[in-house]
This record gives structure tokens, C-alpha cells and sequence, in this order.
């Protein structure tokens, strides 16, 4: 008897030690690959938010996140406009050499797919070991397409394939993978019941849980405070209702007369983009409760950003908001109020807390960044150079220089080398393209032109765009 007790007691020790055994081996596997969530708003111009200066809007979470992060004062999007500029992060390369250079619709529902061989960051991820996910806006592609995001290393999508449709705040239908999800109680845009963002916030902290085993990559591209300017009347709207001077924007309305594309009116257009931006900040802090709760805090990397400046669109008001920070332009420009965007990267033990970063970056080196977190190969072809070593306060290497190309507006194109910017307009008429020059360091908000003084900087700067632009069958630019 006491025999056979023996022998069940080493049998169940050798249990619980393999049991053990399997879960530090998890705890190892785990710590090796961090998690990593990339926040991404849209249309939020840099001033929109406390940590960059915003007086008249309470972002208090995206405030904690600074103080407990790294906050970089000069870091880009991919481009001005928003399918070229997720397009960059999502490859790794800028406008120049990106598939996607433009907003381009395709029927019946989308934008211009990236082309099959296209590899994205999120494939790179999941070859590396990494559950990935999207929660939000696609606009690379629709469902069965070759852009269709389940074919680009996606493995969970929820949220709206095309910008377009992603101008309704109460759409009538979103999609769940390849899964069309009709919101019948919105009734084909007659009714507002079912607000879209809320919805998609609660899938991505599903999404967390059920990976809270596992390295997971989750890109949470957030469609505030993009034009329509349409918030529930809750609290965080009352809040603001009646703080601002309003200008009632009259605009396509839901009911029978309803489009896709439009944008509802609005009498209360301050208020309400003041509660979107402040409804963002409120997502941001239910996802960093969510990984205390999970016990993930201190093994995940958050970065936030936004894909291009504040837009006009719709009522929004940035001048009254000061988006842009200060910076000349907005959301079509490729002056800095059109392309800089906040940027900040928050890594519990791994990041200094409470420092700003000068770092000259922009899109394309997201991907570079991940897979090095991720201690992965990086593909040759990239246009990026990895962050992580400023992440951890190591020796960096350095951009020669930044490109952007914007394709409506004429044609523009801009360089920044160093300190220096140079802007080119009108590049598709040869008569009318002019080139501006400006000194970041003394000028940052782009208010002299001297190219004029400086003919040799003008020369080089072009001569860098021409190097960094290749011809585009998609996106012909100019006379190609």
C-alpha cells in the first residue's frame, strides 16, 4: 500500500513539475517576443492632443502615456492623405517606391488593393511567431482581393475595409474577417443606434483577451476624429457642449436621402470634435487597463500616432483647435502641418519614462522596428531604419534623408535632409512648378522661403526627390 502511494505521489510530482516545466517555458517564450500595439488615429493633427500642447480638449490618458513613454517632436506620417499613408507603414516604404501612392476608390466597396507579392509588416510578424490583429480601417484592398487584409498576415480583421464607407460613424455594416456584419438597427444609414467605434473597441479588447496567452501584434487604426464630426450624447459630449463658440456645418444627413460618402450636419461642430478626440483618448486608456488586468503591461510595446494632419472636412475647425500645433498646413499638405504627426512609444522597464526624442522618422520605420523587436530578418528592399536603438537609448543610425509625394492638389513633392526642407508644386505643369526651401531649425513653421538664397541646397534637394521618386503605372505622376 504504501508502495503504491509512493509511486502516485512521484507520479503526480512529476505532473505538477512538467506542468512547471511548460509554464516557465511559456513565461520565457513570452518575454522573448513582447507584444506589441500600434495605435494609429485618423486625421488627428499634431496640436490635438495635451502631450503636443492642446489647451481646449482633456486627452488625460494619451497625457499619462507621455509621461510613462518616449515622445517624439519630429516624427512623420507615411504621406498627407490616408491610403498612401498606411500603405508606407504597412510596407516599410515611402511614396516614392510604395505600391499605394493615392487615394483611389474601386468597386464595389474600397480602395486600389496592394498587389499580391506585396509583403507587409504583418506578415513579417506572423512568420516571427506573432498572432496579429486589426481593429478599425483597412483601405489597402477589399475582402478577396489581393489587398484583402486576411492575405497580408492579418489573422483577426474587424472594422471598415474602405474609407470611404468609414466617413459614417453609424454605417450599416462593418466586416468581421471575410464576413460582411449588417447593423440592421442603423437601417442602410435612416438610423443612428449603433455607433461603429465603440464597436470596434469592444472586439479589440476581446481580441486581447483570447491572446493573453500567446505574442500578439494588434494595429488599432482608429477612425476619430476623422470628418464625420458625429459623437453619442453621452457624458464626454456634454462635457464639452456649450464651451465653445459654434458655426452650425450643415451637411448630408442620415435618413432617406443618406450617401455613403457624406457627412452629417452638425450644430455643435466644436463640441463635438473635442468629444471624438477626447473619446480616443478614453479607447487608449481602456486598452492600457486592459493589458494591468491581463498582467501584460511590462511586456508590451504601444506606440501612437495619427496617419496624416488634421482635416477640414466636414465642420472640423483646426485653426480654432490649434491641430496643427502651430505648423503651416493640413491634411493634403506636405508642409509640416500635413505630414508631422505626434508620435510616442510607451515600454514599461525597456523605455525611459517622461523623455522627448528628436529623432528625425517617419512610417517606414515601423517595420524595420518590429521585426528587430521581434528579432526577426528585415527584408533588404526597405526604405526604413529600425527605432529601437533610440527606444533604448543606444546609438541610432540616421536618415539621409526623408521623401513624400502627394498626387492631387497638382502635384507635390517634399525632401527634408537634416534641418533642411524642400517643397516642389504644381509638378505636373512644368510652367507653373515652383520650389521652396526652408530651414526646420530656425523656421519650423515654414513661413520663409529662402530658395532663392540657396541655389546649391535647392539643387540637391531635388536631385533628391528625382532619385527617390520611381515611375508608377497605378499613379503616374505628371508626364510618366
Amino acid at each position: 500500500m504504501k508502495r503504491r502511494l509512493c509511486t502516485f505521489y512521484l507520479i503526480q510530482l512529476s505532473i505538477l513539475l512538467l506542468v512547471c516545466e511548460q509554464s516557465n517555458a511559456q513565461q520565457r517564450r513570452l518575454k522573448d517576443k513582447p507584444n506589441i500595439i500600434f495605435i494609429i488615429a485618423d486625421d488627428l493633427g499634431y496640436g490635438d492632443i495635451e502631450p503636443y500642447g492642446q489647451k481646449l480638449i482633456k486627452t488625460p490618458h494619451l497625457a499619462k502615456f507621455a509621461k510613462e513613454g518616449m515622445r517624439f517632436t519630429q516624427f512623420y506620417s507615411g504621406t498627407t492623405v490616408c491610403a498612401p499613408s498606411r500603405a508606407s507603414l504597412m510596407t516599410g516604404m515611402h511614396t516614392g517606391h510604395a505600391i499605394i501612392r493615392g487615394n483611389k476608390e474601386v468597386k464595389p466597396e474600397g480602395q486600389q488593393p496592394i498587389a499580391a507579392n506585396t509583403y507587409t509588416i504583418a506578415e513579417a510578424m506572423k512568420a516571427a511567431g506573432y498572432t496579429t490583429g486589426l481593429f478599425g480601417k483597412w483601405g489597402l484592398g477589399p475582402m478577396e482581393s489581393t489587398g484583402d487584409p486576411l492575405k497580408h498576415g492579418i489573422d483577426r480583421f474587424y472594422g471598415y475595409n474602405c474609407q470611404r464607407a468609414a466617413h459614417r460613424y453609424y454605417p450599416d455594416h462593418l466586416w468581421d474577417n471575410e464576413k460582411k456584419v449588417i447593423l440592421e438597427e442603423n437601417e442602410h444609414l435612416k438610423k443612428t443606434v449603433t455607433y461603429a467605434p465603440d464597436l470596434i473597441q469592444q472586439q479589440a479588447l476581446q481580441f486581447m483577451d483570447e491572446n493573453q496567452q500567446q505574442p500578439f501584434v494588434m494595429f488599432l487604426t482608429y477612425i476619430l476624429p476623422h470628418a464625420e464630426l458625429l459623437v453619442p450624447d453621452d457624458s464626454i459630449y456634454q462635457y464639452y457642449k456649450g464651451k465653445f463658440p459654434e458655426t452650425t456645418h450643415k451637411g448630408n444627413d442620415y435618413g432617406s436621402d443618406a450617401i455613403e460618402a457624406g457627412y452629417t450636419s452638425q450644430p455643435f461642430p466644436h463640441a463635438t470634435f473635442a468629444a471624438m478626440v477626447s473619446r480616443l483618448d478614453v479607447y487608449v486608456g481602456q486598452v492600457m487597463q486592459k493589458l494591468q488586468e491581463l498582467n501584460l503591461d511590462d511586456n508590451t510595446i504601444v506606440f501612437f500616432t495619427s496617419d496624416n494632419g488634421p482635416h477640414v472636412e466636414g465642420g472640423a475647425d483646426p485653426a480654432f483647435f490649434n491641430s496643427a500645433g502651430g505648423f503651416r498646413g493640413v491634411k493634403t499638405d506636405i508642409y509640416e502641418g500635413g505630414i508631422r504627426v505626434p508620435f510616442m512609444v510607451r515600454w514599461v522597464g525597456k523605455i525611459k519614462a517622461g523623455v522627448d526624442n528628436n529623432y528625425i522618422g517617419a512610417f517606414w520605420d515601423i517595420f524595420p522596428t518590429f521585426t528587430q523587436i521581434a528579432k526577426t530578418e528585415t527584408p533588404s528592399a526597405l526604405d526604413g531604419i529600425s527605432i529601437l536603438p533610440t527606444l533604448r537609448s543606444s546609438k541610432q543610425a540616421k536618415h539621409e534623408y526623408l521623401y513624400w509625394e502627394f498626387h492631387a492638389g497638382g502635384g507635390k513633392q517634399a525632401v527634408r535632409s537634416g534641418n533642411w526642407k524642400a517643397i516642389r508644386l504644381n509638378v505636373f505643369d512644368k510652367s507653373k512648378t515652383i520650389v521652396e526651401l526652408y530651414n526646420l531649425n530656425k523656421d519650423p513653421n515654414e513661413k520663409d522661403n529662402i530658395a532663392s538664397l540657396y541655389p546649391e541646397i535647392v539643387k540637391r534637394l531635388t536631385n533628391l526627390m528625382d532619385e527617390a521618386h520611381t515611375p508608377s503605372d497605378l499613379f503616374p505622376f505628371g508626364g510618366e
